[in-house]
């Protein structure tokens, strides 16, 4: 098996890490921009798509504002591209993502918290209960996420490199969707006037509405007691979320618990994405390129 990366970074690690548990004589390339470039182990470093011939797949992992050039180079390979989220950080690739599904090509973008456990126990235990509220929180303190970096230099404190937490963490609008489909309707407010001092939004609140229930989703960059939940209120009772625990209560009670982590959640994905996207699988795949960029049009359009 042949992959081919283009953008080298922390998440590109976590990939490739998945890879070698599944594939451990997988041939990894990196398509690098400068010839000075590090060199990570197993990894072999190319400069020209010319390089490289016959990959199975391209996983692209580069900044945001990056996404939209780089696919449309890689149109020429005609091979199934994995996209880390998000997928782009503007609405103005209609024409790509038209030419991707014209030309037939696998693609899947990145949700991996569809893959975490007590997501997927919560899909199956809500099903048939009668549903008057969600809500979903996600906050955290973005100079902790990347140790010993400036937080301001990296791109999800900048606007004009695609960064911001209305996208940024679009894993809560993404298995939102999965969970309950797409709204009917969203209002949202986004801003960045906290303490962060950053350009890119830190701050984002969505109400979703549905025909039955409304969805609040609210989201941030500076809350430095990390939380990230899911509550459904149904009429027969309260389910709740907590991600990072990987735990579900109803009522209170605790009904199921994990020890997997969301770092977990990376070699499932790209099991699901070696068995099912590689091989076209219409009826098992999701979270395409045309999906994805639905998704997208939640959090970006006015």
């Amino acid at each position: 098996m042949k992959i081919l990366f283009v953008g080298l970074g922390a998440i590109a690690r976590k990939h490739i890490k998945a890879i070698r548990q599944i594939e451990p004589n997988a041939m990894i390339y990196a398509l690098r921009r400068n010839r000075l470039s590090t060199t990570d182990e197993g990894v072999v470093n190319v400069f020209d798509l010319k390089e490289v011939s016959e990959v199975d797949f391209v996983i692209i992992s580069n900044p945001t504002s990056e996404h939209g050039s780089t696919i449309s180079t890689l149109l020429g390979l005609n091979v199934p591209l994995f996209i880390e989220k998000p997928l782009f950080h503007n609405l103005n690739h209609d024409k790509l993502v038209q030419s991707i599904v014209c030309k037939g090509i696998s693609t899947y973008v990145a949700c991996n918290l569809r893959f975490l456990d007590s997501l997927v126990f919560v899909r199956e235990f809500i099903k048939g209960k009668r549903i008057n509220e969600v809500n979903v929180y996600c906050g955290s303190y973005l100079p902790n996420w990347r140790p010993n970096v400036d937080f301001r230099k990296v791109y999800s404190a900048n606007k004009e490199m695609g960064g911001g937490v209305h996208i940024d963490l679009i894993h809560e609008i993404d298995y939102l969707i999965w969970l309950f489909g797409f709204p009917k309707s969203t209002k949202k407010e986004f801003s960045n006037v906290s303490s962060l001092n950053i350009s890119a939004y830190d701050y984002a609140n969505y109400l979703m509405l549905y025909d039955d229930f409304a969805a609040s989703v609210v989201l941030n960059y500076y809350r430095k007691t990390p939380k990230r939940s899911l509550e459904v209120i149904c009429e027969e009772g309260e389910c709740s979320v907590d991600l990072l625990k990987n735990e579900v209560r109803w009522n209170d009670e605790l009904i199921f618990s994990s020890k997997q982590t969301i770092t977990d959640t990376y070699l499932p994905q790209m099991e699901f994405f070696i068995e099912n996207v590689m091989q076209g699988s219409k009826e098992k795949g999701f979270n395409d390129i045309v999906e994805a960029y639905n998704i997208l049009k939640i959090c970006l359009e006015d």
